[in-house]
């Protein structure tokens, strides 16, 4: 079995049993348990009409060939596609993440609430609502200047368990007038910073954006789910030593 995506902010990773094979569903809700110790990683092929597609390529999580990217990500107020398309309303919006780390970015308006979930922010703001995505990249790009426009997954990491300063995101929303506010809780419940591990077993916790929180043997580890995409799983839980909490928490 393989491991060929993952769902956000749902909560749950894709799997399937090999080529042709039906992709399932496992939902990862908090008390659920996985047991799976990871095998050799490979690219994770495609999914069409539901069944997997699968790859043998050594590229993980997908080889040159079924690399995706999206151009949008990097647009800027010029369309560097064929045809712009994205004549939707956009939001433009600033997130934070505890302790003290912000960013701006942009998404259709109809889906602010679920991309500030699938990126597990904190907290956020909806700054300004603009006539398409060209307008959109333009603000965003102008904003950029002063504040960052992407978070990386390892920085998100260090800030779980942590508390948000409240104080710094006031005084960065000083400066702009938010058109709303949004506070989220992902119900982790954390005590202390999980250690960063690769690993598929263990009690759900539950899920931050793409970030996994598992429990394991007494010590709670945060999995980024794109590090899970592409490996082969068998049953009977992590095989490896895996760093412990101690320490972890200072």
């Amino acid at each position: 079995m393989q491991i060929v995506g993952y769902e956000t902010p749902g909560g749950a990773l894709f799997v399937s049993d090999g080529p042709g094979a039906a992709v399932d569903r496992v939902p990862l809700d908090p008390g659920d348990r996985l047991d799976w110790a990871l095998a050799d990683r490979h690219c994770a092929g495609t999914v069409h009409e539901g069944d997997h597609v699968a790859c043998d390529a050594e590229g993980a999580p997908y080889c040159r060939d079924h690399r995706s990217t999206w151009v949008c990500a990097r647009c800027t107020g010029t369309c560097l596609k064929d045809e712009m398309d994205c004549f939707d309303d956009h939001a433009v919006y600033l997130a934070a993440f505890a302790p003290d780390t912000f960013k701006v970015g942009v998404t259709r308006e109809w889906r602010l609430d679920t991309r500030l979930r699938e990126q597990g922010a904190d907290r956020a703001a909806h700054l300004r609502t603009v006539e398409n995505g060209r307008v959109a990249r333009e603000r965003e790009a102008g904003i950029a200047e002063e504040i960052p426009d992407r978070v990386r997954v390892p920085t998100k990491i260090a800030g779980l368990g942590a508390t948000l300063d409240a104080e710094a995101w006031d005084d960065l929303l000083a400066g702009f007038d938010p058109l709303e506010t949004f506070e989220f809780d992902y119900g982790l419940d954390l005590s202390g910073r999980p250690v960063a591990e690769t690993l598929a077993a263990g009690e759900v916790v539950g899920t931050k954006g793409r970030v996994l929180v598992l429990r394991n043997a007494g010590t709670t580890y945060a999995v980024d789910m794109r590090s899970l995409v592409g490996y082969e799983v068998e049953s009977g839980g992590s095989r490896r030593e895996l760093q412990s909490s101690l320490g972890a928490f200072g």
